[in-house]
């Protein structure tokens, strides 16, 4: 049984996706603008606004050079991108986890290092670890530890390498775990998005919940998330932000308020569509073409009390009310009861008993 626990929520197959606003460093160092983005993801129907928490100094060396389309974030070095939007620290995460937990959503917050992964456990339900850490097995330790429920993403990865993170949280005390398909290009374009990875992921963990972590642009239809939840993405991540036109780092790729609502209700609309999964019939509204659009036995000529029935004598029309050609074999040979014109539909009661 996929399941997993994140706050409030129990999720599995057949429960509406999880879904999370990556608010990222997108608040800039600005805790209004952090709030501010905390209410448009509750607003937009998030299930939880989370941040990333960390120090420059500790994430990046000085010289590392950058990896994302320089031509939308213009920064050559990680270290000089990171060093932009690591002001917050303790004081202002508990702020924000008190703000989430005051308008209602949940509060995440990967940590990239030792000292944020032990400030932020006591203020989230569960821990997110990107893509990048998959490989940290200090880190994965650490995070195992704490006993939450860990969701991990897996971007950039090969499958023996995702297989081995999942052991060393599960050896390390990670009892519930959710791998999130991901692609790290920022933003991915649409050939690259692999989504064919989600079903991969589902069949290698037939007892995680699989999601996805998205970098596409969005499109007025939320296509990539929508086709992720249909090949069975049961939790969401996608950046979240307030203002798409705004320059660098993770505004470009990501989604809004507005795309938001688009997505949510596009989910509804595919549950109602979906029905009840493993479902082994048809649906209620069906009844009524099924009784009339099927076809049953018909006389195809009038035949007097006591006559066995031919295949001659028979035909098949609508409506399914009478007895069914399934029968057919069962029917010709068998005498009628009474006198019956053609046309008529044939029905048991209109049969002699069997001989």
């Amino acid at each position: 049984m996929r399941e997993i626990t994140l706050g409030s929520r129990r999720i599995s197959d057949g429960s509406p996706p999880y879904v999370i606003a990556e608010i990222g460093v997108n608040h800039e160092g600005s805790m209004d603008t952090a709030k501010r983005l905390i209410d448009l993801a509750k607003e937009g129907g998030a299930d939880a606004a989370k941040f990333q928490t960390y120090k420059a100094e500790t994430l990046a060396s000085r010289h590392s050079p950058a990896y994302w389309d320089l031509g939308k974030e213009p920064t050559t070095s990680q270290f000089r991108l990171f060093q932009k939007y690591d002001a917050f620290g303790p004081d202002e995460y508990l702020a924000l986890a008190d703000h989430c937990a005051g308008v209602e959503i949940d509060f995440a917050s990967t940590p990239f290092d030792s000292a944020a992964a032990s400030m932020l456990a006591p203020l989230m339900p569960f821990f997110k670890i990107a893509s990048a850490d998959l490989t940290n097995t200090p880190l994965l330790r650490q995070v195992a530890a704490f006993g939450k429920p860990v969701i991990l993403s897996t971007g950039a990865s090969t499958m023996d390498e995702v297989k081995n993170a999942v052991a060393t949280l599960t050896l390390s005390g990670c009892e519930e775990l959710s791998l999130l398909h991901c692609v790290l290009n920022y933003p991915t374009a649409d050939e690259n998005a692999n989504l064919g990875m989600i079903t991969t992921l589902r069949s290698e963990y037939p007892d995680r919940v699989i999601g996805y972590s998205d970098h596409t642009v969005p499109d007025a239809d939320m296509t990539s998330l929508s086709a992720a939840y249909l090949l069975g993405a049961q939790v969401i991540e996608k950046h979240f932000t307030h203002d798409k036109s705004l320059p660098g780092n993770d505004h470009y790729h990501a989604m809004d308020v507005d795309d938001l609502k688009r997505f949510v209700a596009k989910v509804r609309r595919l549950d109602s569509m979906l029905g009840a999964r493993g479902s082994e019939r048809s649906v209620e509204s069906e009844e009524i073409a099924r009784l009339n659009a099927r076809r049953s036995i018909v006389l195809d000529a009038d035949v007097g009390a006591g006559t066995s029935l031919t295949e001659q004598m028979l035909t098949y029309k609508r409506p399914g009310t009478g007895v069914s050609p399934l029968h057919w074999d069962e029917i010709v040979g068998r005498k009628v009861a009474r006198n019956l014109e053609r046309d008529h539909v044939l029905q048991w009661t209109d049969l002699a008993p069997p001989e």
